[in-house]
């Protein structure tokens, strides 16, 4: 008879299961929908995966959300061919509810100008609508709004800085391909761009003085660093004359500044890489937030008369955003690289060029706090003052920040909270670092991740149909799908779902293995080989 300390020791049932389903590759925590066909009325209860790309979380959906990224990576690093992005003609359904939202933008300007709000609200729904309906048939773009634009925002001096240097400007040509060499090499460029210096740091990326580190800054470049890369793009592109492609990731250093992982399309002299990004630089025109204003129990308070923040003492609102910025004459921040770039030609379908693609998406399936996890009491500290710093560093026009500096962000309600974002910029786990973390340009490899998911669910079923097993994809378009609630007692326990889906998983494996064998060559010894 076993001991209680012995039964202990026993793995839980639970864990048997997420380990087994973790062996197969199905999601460890998947989400219930309720899957109704409006056809036979049948009704049915769907484990949908959970979608998730950190592998702490669930490692089967961030693996394969990482081999989708190193896929995209690779179909569009060495494209020979430009991408097809020509538009289709709109069709005559498209032309019609356009001519009937034109209409119902001319009576809702008439009854927003005659005072009728009724009618203007019930015109503002049904434009709604149509739009929604537009975008159904496959319309993209941005449609004007039925309302007269508003006041126009203050022009800000396009004059490049006299403390950066000048580019040469080209005009930038349709295609996405770099140059041939030989008449038959395409190499492609791998980039590394870093932020600037702060203050001398150790190995373990802590700062030598603490005292001295520039907190304020290394916050603020974190905040802004996904704007300063956008303009990089630009600046490139003008310079090389040509529409260069991009498949980025940013990702931490020890120092916990982030850096930028780039392939390129094409190559590009490394002189011309290091002249752009010194000449690149990004000026924040916001209000000027170096002193607060507020901060511990003397705090901002809503008013409901206003329905503004109002000084706590005065009960006089706090400045409008617009106006605030009326009265900017400088830029709040200035944001550049630092001397560190590394650049490096990289010829496509060599054993190098996978490597680098393994790099590039080497951290995709950790959180920033993975990456850079504090492990000693003086990283903690330095998490901690960088973290400082960002909770009181304003990340958009409408954070919450900007009350605490006596400033109405945009768009504040009575549900805002002085000086707490729900923003990425301000949590813990990320210091600062930008919410995407990878950077896709559009015409990198021609299809967007759900068509490279479909292409290698395409593979799969050719796979199996050479060995006489179809499946033929499901229309799905007619089905209604909805998410169970918490408590719906009509739905299958999860553990069901799941144990549903191992086992429909080591189905499909066999199928494949099978497949792979058919497909494959006839083995050969090693003694065949070596002869």
């Amino acid at each position: 008879m076993s001991t209680r300390a012995e039964r202990m020791r026993l793995p839980l049932s639970s864990e048997v299961m997420k380990a087994t389903a973790e062996k197969h590759g199905v999601c460890v925590r998947p989400f219930t929908m309720e899957v109704g066909d409006p056809d036979t009325g049948e009704l049915r209860y769907v484990a949908v995966p959970c979608g998730s790309t950190v592998e702490s979380v669930c490692g089967p959906c961030a693996k394969k959300a990482k081999a989708l990224r190193m896929a995209q990576c690779r179909e569009g690093w060495h494209l020979t061919e430009e991408p097809d992005f020509s538009p289709a003609p709109p069709s005559k359904e498209q032309k019609e509810l356009m001519e009937f939202r034109a209409d119902l933008v001319v009576r809702y300007r008439d009854a927003v100008e005659t005072g009728e709000e009724g009618q203007a609200d019930e015109l503002r729904e049904e434009i709604r609508g149509v739009d929604e309906e537009l975008r159904q048939l496959g319309m993209r773009g941005r449609l004007p709004s039925p309302d007269l634009p508003g006041k126009a925002p203050k022009k800000r001096s396009t004059k490049r800085r006299q403390d950066a240097p000048n580019l040469p400007r080209r005009k930038v040509a349709k295609t996405t391909l770099g140059r041939e060499y030989a008449g038959r090499f395409r190499p492609s460029m791998f980039v590394t761009l870093t932020c600037d210096t702060y203050g001398r740091v150790r190995e373990d990326g802590t700062p030598v003085d603490m005292a001295t580190y520039d907190y304020r800054r290394a916050a603020r470049d974190a905040v802004h660093f996904s704007s300063l890369v956008d303009r990089w793009w630009q600046n490139l592109r003008r310079v090389v004359g040509w529409d260069v492609q991009y498949f980025a990731t940013v990702e931490p250093q020890k120092r916990t500044a982030p850096h930028l992982h780039a392939a390129l399309r094409g190559s590009i002299p490394h002189e011309v890489i290091r002249q752009v990004t010194e000449a690149t630089y990004h000026q924040v025109w916001w209000p000027a937030h170096d002193e607060l204003v507020y901060g511990g129990n003397h705090l901002p308070v809503w008013d409901m008369r206003t329905k503004s923040f109002v000084d706590p003492d005065t009960r006089e609102p706090l400045r409008q955003w617009e106006d605030a910025i009326e009265e900017v004459e400088e830029p709040a921040h200035v944001v550049t690289f630092g001397r560190q770039v590394h650049s490096k030609g990289i010829l496509g379908g060599s054993e190098e060029a996978g490597r680098h693609i393994g790099y590039l998406t080497k951290y995709l399936t950790k959180s920033t706090g993975e990456v850079v996890e504090a492990t000693s009491a003086r990283q903690r500290e330095h998490h901690d003052r960088l973290h400082a710093e960002l909770s009181v560093t304003p990340c958009s026009p409408r954070c919450a920040v900007w009350l605490l500096y006596g400033i109405q962000p945009l768009g504040a309600t009575s549900r805002m909270t002085p000086g707490h974002c729900k923003g990425r910029a301000h949590r813990r786990t990320t210091l600062g670092l930008p919410g995407r973390r990878v950077l896709v340009s559009r015409k990198w490899s021609g299809k967007s991740l759900a068509d490279h998911q479909a292409d290698r669910k395409a593979f799969v079923r050719d796979m199996l149909a050479g060995v006489g097993i179809v499946k033929p994809e499901e229309d799905t378009s007619r089905l209604i799908w909805r998410k169970v609630q918490p408590g719906d007692r009509d739905a299958p326990p999860r553990a069901h779902l799941l144990m549903h889906a191992i086992a429909e998983r080591i189905t499909w494996k066999a199928e494949y293995d099978r497949a792979l064998l058919a497909a494959g060559p006839p083995e050969t010894s090693a003694t065949q080989q070596a002869a």
